[in-house]
């Protein structure tokens, strides 16, 4: 469709103050990355609910994109021994990435070439891969060793019975497998994404938690609920007085890579700002038990809540860390600045601890998702790096707030999730068959929808 025949105004926005006027109050230089603003209009046509509950159309998803696009599977530092392997499992695939020598990382299929039994079913650590079922063994770099009865295998060359092997790349200590032999380069997905994260360290973090929880709805449902924020008012009331919603900042940059930012320690701009003083906003913040914020409590005379909160961060992270943070802005110690890698991958920018979401269908069911949420803290200056923490999986009764390591983040989450289960289900009722997106608050869900389609169409 032609602009010029639209009667809309495809370049509309909230009216009141912009994430970029946030940003020109800032205390430091803001990194040129956080500037940039980039909005293309994507359309504006419904999408069939079908999308999200088709079991033919979800079949048509595994065949043309997720056995063809880069997954992150796991980070270096829970392989960082040789013969550390962890197990990425999605759809019915499962893969066994590897630490296969020192500065090589591979992946296999998790399957025997023999009867087809797993090779492991749990990460750890190997000097061979046996199969529990007949014996048969392999190497660390997928060669074949050797099998309990080699005079009835003379059939068989060792090229034969080498494990096949899957597409590995790495990014900011993030290991990235695909099962596309022919997949691009994962740098050139990735895009501007490496420029933007030259100054965050990504490479020098640690997982400081992971948790996991099936959620019962399409894997897109719960991929949705982290493009966008106009959900907050709605769904978080509680953080309107120190996270902005309706003037979040959204950019496309590419087909693969796409970013929404919402500011900390700002008001929402639906509120009447002469009702939220400065105090209630640093209240309000420390209520939801940030680390980096621990010794926060009395507002000085005087003292914004951002500026003030932002110091806050840069004096506790350097305490904690042995690093110096006096010249990030406060844009980059505050705000939610989240990066979507298609299809499944979200990291956050800046210097406060680093949150990474995950989402992928949960085996075959078109209902039925896996959710997981990291933290990634960096490892303090000189110090030895920490022993990951391993996932932990939260069983279908158990609230995500159950969890005590997330913090204040477990009620969000909780809050975010008490909902899909029915967007699944009013998908299903649904009289339209229809879903309508926002042109704007909603562009990063279209985009998705379009690389879906393409890959289905053959267009990638």
């Amino acid at each position: 469709m032609k602009k010029k025949e639209l009667d809309f105004d495809v370049h509309a926005r909230f009216e009141g103050e912009s994430y970029q006027d946030i940003l020109d109050r800032d205390s430091r230089p803001v990194p040129e990355c956080l500037r940039i603003q980039q909005a293309p209009y994507l359309g504006s046509e419904s999408i069939p609910t079908a999308h999200y509950t088709d079991p033919a159309r979800f079949k048509q998803e595994v065949e043309h994109m997720w056995m063809r696009v880069w997954q992150m599977a796991c980070r270096e530092e829970e392989i960082p021994e040789v013969g550390d392997f962890q197990i990425y499992e999605v759809i019915d695939q499962s893969v066994l990435v590897v630490r296969s020598a020192p500065d090589r990382i591979q992946a296999f299929y998790n399957s025997c070439l023999h009867r087809g039994r797993k090779l492991a079913t749990q990460p750890g650590n190997k000097s061979e891969f046996r199969c529990p079922f007949h014996g048969f063994c392999w190497q660390l770099n997928g060669d074949f060793k050797e099998s309990p009865s080699p005079w009835d295998y003379q059939h068989l060359s060792d090229e034969v019975l080498k494990l096949p092997e899957l597409k590995v790349e790495t990014w900011g200590g993030f290991v990235f497998v695909t099962f596309d032999r022919a997949a691009p380069p994962l740098m050139q997905v990735l895009g501007p994404l490496d420029w933007h994260f030259k100054d965050w360290h990504l490479e020098d973090r640690f997982i400081q938690y992971h948790v996991a929880k099936v959620v019962p709805c399409n894997w897109k449902v719960v991929a949705e609920a982290f493009m966008e924020s106009q959900h907050a008012p709605t769904t978080h009331p509680q953080i309107m007085t120190h996270v902005t919603d309706v003037n979040s900042q959204y950019d496309v940059f590419s087909d693969y890579v796409s970013r929404q930012i919402s500011a900390g320690a700002e008001p929402s701009p639906l509120l009447d700002r002469a009702n939220v003083p400065e105090q209630r906003i640093l209240d309000d913040m420390m209520s939801r038990r940030y680390k980096q914020f621990s010794d926060v409590s009395d507002l000085p005379k005087e003292a914004t809540a951002r500026q003030y909160v932002a110091q806050s961060a840069r004096d506790n992270l350097s305490r904690q860390t042995g690093y110096d943070y006096e010249d990030y802005s406060d844009a980059e110690m505050l705000d939610s600045i989240l990066y979507n890698v298609f299809p499944n991958f979200s990291v956050w920018g800046g210097m406060k601890p680093t949150r990474v979401y995950r989402w992928r269908p949960n085996g075959t069911d078109v209902d039925s998702a896996i959710m997981e949420i990291y933290q990634l803290d960096r490892v303090p200056k000189g110090q030895p790096r920490p022993k990951p923490a391993a996932m932990r999986t939260l069983s279908a009764h158990q609230k995500w707030s159950e969890a005590e390591e997330l913090g204040g983040l477990g009620l969000i989450a909780d809050q975010d999730m008490g909902n899909l289960p029915y967007v699944q289900e009013g998908l299903k009722a649904s009289g339209s068959r229809q879903v309508q997106f926002a042109n704007y608050q909603d562009m990063r869900i279209r985009q998705h929808h379009i690389m879906i389609q393409r890959y289905i169409d053959g267009e990638v």
